[in-house]
């Protein structure tokens, strides 16, 4: 049976995450930032990581956002094939979503109609969207916005099989210590891995939207995932670039089948505010 959703719904859905998105960091990365002040034992990065718990906390009594960089507005949206969308389109609905929640969120507008005469849209739209039909009947909304300290520390490498897993280790490594301490740390890195150029990236940003509570279902890759964190956290980058052993909270990996003549590396990095918000309706 088909289930009609107003595109007003999802409109007032995008706004709702937007604003909330921007001023509640997601509890799992908040956790994972005071437990790594508690472990931390380099006293200026401990007093960093300090600040920043109370910077999130701030943020969440104040009702306000966590940084001053709301970022542009990334959407990840699986939609029922038993949903039909009454009204405007789908993506002027989310598009309209993200305008109304920036507007009443007095959240930050960073977009610019075109990348080099670089003018305001004034509402944060475009949205970023990245829309995938399964079943059901319901539509769930991620919104993830995205600031670009982080986002343009981010890197692609079009490795050869030949590379293998030393080589996929060693381009990782590379773009996170290029990056140093442009993005905020302590980061979260989002890495794909497979399909072609494209597919890698988009892997690599909805790795950063999972739970860093979470380690990749195949133990090939949860391993993967955890000796990047210990090779990421011995390089001293540190909290906000002062030293330390908490560069990263974790390494997230999503990966895809690829070609026979291909190994697609993918890094996109979070920073320490890597915000997202969830929503089904």
């Amino acid at each position: 049976m088909i289930r009609e959703i107003s595109s007003l719904t999802i409109e007032s859905a995008v706004a709702e995450l937007c604003i909330r998105a921007n001023r509640e960091l997601p509890s799992d990365i908040a956790k994972a930032i005071s437990k790594a002040e508690k472990k931390e034992n380099n006293s200026l990065a401990k007093s960093v990581l300090s600040d920043l718990e109370k910077n999130i906390s701030c943020a969440k009594e104040l009702d306000v956002p966590i940084c001053q960089d709301t970022g542009m507005a990334v959407v990840f949206a699986e939609i029922g094939q038993d949903v039909h969308i009454t009204g405007k389109s789908f993506e002027q609905a989310i598009n309209d979503g993200v305008k109304k929640g920036y507007e009443e969120g007095l959240l930050r507008k960073s977009v610019v109609c075109d990348p080099l005469r670089r003018v305001n849209t004034n509402d944060n739209t475009p949205a970023i969207i990245h829309t995938k039909i399964v079943d059901g009947d319901k539509i769930k909304i991620t919104v993830a916005p995205k600031g670009f300290g982080s986002e343009n520390m981010s890197g692609i490498r079009m490795l050869t099989p030949a590379h293998s897993r030393e080589g996929v280790v060693k381009a990782v490594l590379d773009i996170v210590v290029a990056a140093g301490a442009n993005p905020c740390p302590p980061i979260v890195v989002g890495v794909g891995i497979g399909g072609d150029f494209e597919q890698c990236a988009l892997l690599a940003k909805k790795a950063l939207s999972r739970d860093i509570s979470k380690r990749n279902d195949d133990l090939f890759y949860a391993e993967l995932e955890e000796e990047l964190l210990k090779l990421i956290n011995a390089t001293n980058i540190g909290p906000q670039g002062f030293g330390g052993n908490t560069t990263a909270l974790a390494v997230n990996i999503e990966t895809a089948p690829t070609h026979i003549a291909g190994l697609p590396v993918a890094v996109n990095i979070g920073c320490h505010v890597t915000r997202h918000a969830t929503k089904i309706i």
